[in-house]
């Protein structure tokens, strides 16, 4: 039996939910292992994945006859099966953060739903807490991602342009047995690092520029996010109070960080750290990270509730001087029951490169 699947259906029998919709890519692959378009139906007796002919050796061989789960080509679906794949069902879930308001109506239409209810992101919540298997591919993204960090401290010299080290990072990540990349990197030196988002750009490093590094790859759909900021030849005077400021409120929120800790007080600690040194923190200070590169928990100074064992964050404090230099310094660690574990183990004092 589908473990996952069993979990959720529980979980709906709680709600009063016969039957759900699940569209989101990541949540189907979180439940079923199936990396491939498609929608999966929990109906009252059944779990159907309909796809259509492009994927159903690829389906096929990904499920195991323990999935339970009924493959259907869209293509060989009548109007009759789509009118009674929900008969008798007074409430479907369906997950109102993921689906436009046009395939909401397209699934009342097909579907002949008698009730659509909002399922308030209980499969996220529910894939905040990883399992022994995900923390594996997520400590194996990391690792790649480390070893990446490790090669380009030699291959970033004076002189290269941010695209160059981009190109690189990915480069590197295709050839050392990752899917690709986690989310677009990100390379910013001299003043494009004061954005804490800033674009990637032609622009050639400079001695004495701080270089904004913030990358991760996708390792069997799992992510990793670091980023390091690091100097080029040398170690500007003015950096340096930004840089072991930030640095401080990392290492500390790291210590903070455990099952049970409130989210929103170690958040606000750094705000107020950095407050009364004159700066702020102009975005969260970690999220969650799994199958998304952002997940559930979002970690910032609104947010109430605790850390739980198991889950997979992130602690990123950053600074940004507009027009001048940023620093950011992040890691993905897991919250164990006495602390966290770093997951990103890459050097966070003072790193020069091309300092011959």
């Amino acid at each position: 039996m589908n473990t996952k699947i069993k979990w959720l259906r529980d979980k709906m029998k709680g709600l009063d939910l016969q039957g759900m919709i699940v569209s989101n890519p990541n949540n189907i692959r979180y439940l079923t292992g199936i990396d491939a378009e498609g929608v999966l139906l929990i109906t009252r007796k059944e779990n159907i994945y309909i796809t259509d002919s492009r994927y159903i050796e690829e389906v096929q061989a990904t499920l195991t006859i323990d999935d339970e789960i009924i493959v259907n080509n869209s293509r060989d679906v009548s109007q009759y099966d789509y009118e009674n794949f929900f008969s008798f069902c007074e409430n479907v879930g369906f997950e109102e953060g993921y689906i436009t308001y046009r395939t909401y109506k397209n699934y009342l239409q097909k579907y002949k739903v008698n009730n659509f209810e909002e399922t308030e992101n209980m499969i996220e919540k529910q894939r905040a807490i990883k399992d022994e298997e995900e923390i594996a591919l997520l400590q194996k993204a990391c690792t790649i991602t480390d070893d990446c960090f490790s090669y380009l401290c030699n291959f970033i010299k004076i002189g290269m342009s941010e695209k160059q080290i981009a190109y690189e990072i990915e480069k590197y990540f295709l050839e050392h047995g990752a899917d690709g990349l986690s989310f677009e990197t990100i390379v910013a030196s001299g003043k494009n690092s004061s954005k804490p988002h800033a674009k990637t750009t032609e622009k050639h490093i400079m001695a004495g520029d701080p270089i904004t590094i913030d990358f991760g790859c996708k390792y069997k759909g799992y992510c990793s996010d670091m980023t390091r900021t690091i100097f080029a030849g040398y170690v500007p005077e003015k950096a340096k109070k930004v840089y072991d400021l930030v640095l401080k409120n990392q290492l500390q929120t790291l210590k903070d960080m455990k099952e049970g800790a409130n989210i929103k007080i170690f958040s606000r600690n750094v705000e107020n750290d950095f407050k009364l040194n004159g700066y702020s923190l102009v975005h969260s200070l970690g999220h969650g990270v799994g199958l998304d590169i952002h997940e559930i928990p979002f970690i910032n100074g609104n947010n109430d509730n605790i850390l739980k064992a198991n889950m997979v964050v992130t602690d990123e404090p950053g600074i940004y001087l507009p027009g001048e230099f940023g620093v950011r310094i992040e890691d993905t660690v897991l919250i164990t029951k006495s602390g966290c574990i770093n997951l990103t183990k890459s050097e966070k004092n003072y790193v020069i490169v091309d300092n011959a």
